[in-house]
């Protein structure tokens, strides 16, 4: 916990960041079941009227994520922060047409498509089928990235949490950090951190079985889950 006393200590030059599905919100079947507990709402909404910055980096689009998290005061940047890469929405055409183009269902995000296979009756047979999908969208230009039993599909751009991180830290006169997230994409975010040269940096992982174990390595903390992290928070 001592990790954690110099964000306590300076709010006013503190942002603190999160992901939200597996850090906020517990993991759902689908996206849409997803939700935010309200114990960790009411801890969300203290941080945001008493820190410099509170931030949620999502994969899903902005617009979803502020809905499902439901707390004024925070900022919220989707699709990866592919939104605040003014070069992603050039590709949104190309985007579409692959979507198009591919007989599955899917989690249609504007600047970048989600092909869950969560729950499929048999997950490695959806799973070798997401790798064609993979390889139609690397022979387009795109860019697919595996998650959390997700395939991931982006426009070839050099955006991801990581840079995210860095935009909403560059707006900010922040001088110590936190990013708390579960899974391989908050990789990039740990990094975006640590190049923001701040004084002091903690990074969160959210822990789950299918996580993974570069996360934990990278990590400063560890949490067991979401409902740990919301606890971790009160002591903020």
């Amino acid at each position: 916990m001592d990790l954690l006393a110099p964000l306590r200590e300076a709010p006013g030059e503190t942002a603190l960041l999160f992901d939200v599905d597996g850090t906020l919100a517990p993991i759902a079947p689908r996206p849409e079941l997803a939700f935010v507990p309200p114990e960790t709402r009411v801890e969300l909404a203290r941080l945001a009227a008493g820190y410099l910055l509170v931030a949620c980096i999502s994969g899903r689009s902005g617009q979803d994520a502020e809905a499902l998290v439901g707390v004024e005061g925070i900022r919220y940047v989707g699709n990866h922060g592919l939104e605040l890469d003014q070069r992603a929405t050039e590709f949104a055409d190309r985007i579409a047409a692959f979507r198009d183009s591919i007989a599955l269902p899917v989690e249609d995000k504007g600047l970048s498509l989600s092909y869950h296979y969560r729950g499929a009756s048999d997950e490695s047979t959806a799973r070798a089928e997401l790798e064609e999908v993979a390889e139609r969208a690397r022979a387009d230009g795109l860019d697919p990235r595996w998650g959390r039993k997700v395939l991931e599909i982006r426009p070839p751009v050099e955006a991801d949490k990581g840079t995210a991180v860095t935009a909403l830290l560059a707006s900010v006169p922040a001088r110590a950090g936190l990013y708390a997230g579960d899974d391989t994409t908050d990789l990039d975010a740990f990094n975006g951190l640590t190049r923001a040269g701040l004084d002091h940096a903690v990074r969160v992982a959210v822990e789950d079985e299918e996580g993974p174990a570069e996360l934990r390595d990278a990590a400063d903390l560890v949490v067991p889950g979401p409902a740990e992290l919301a606890s971790l928070l009160t002591t903020l």
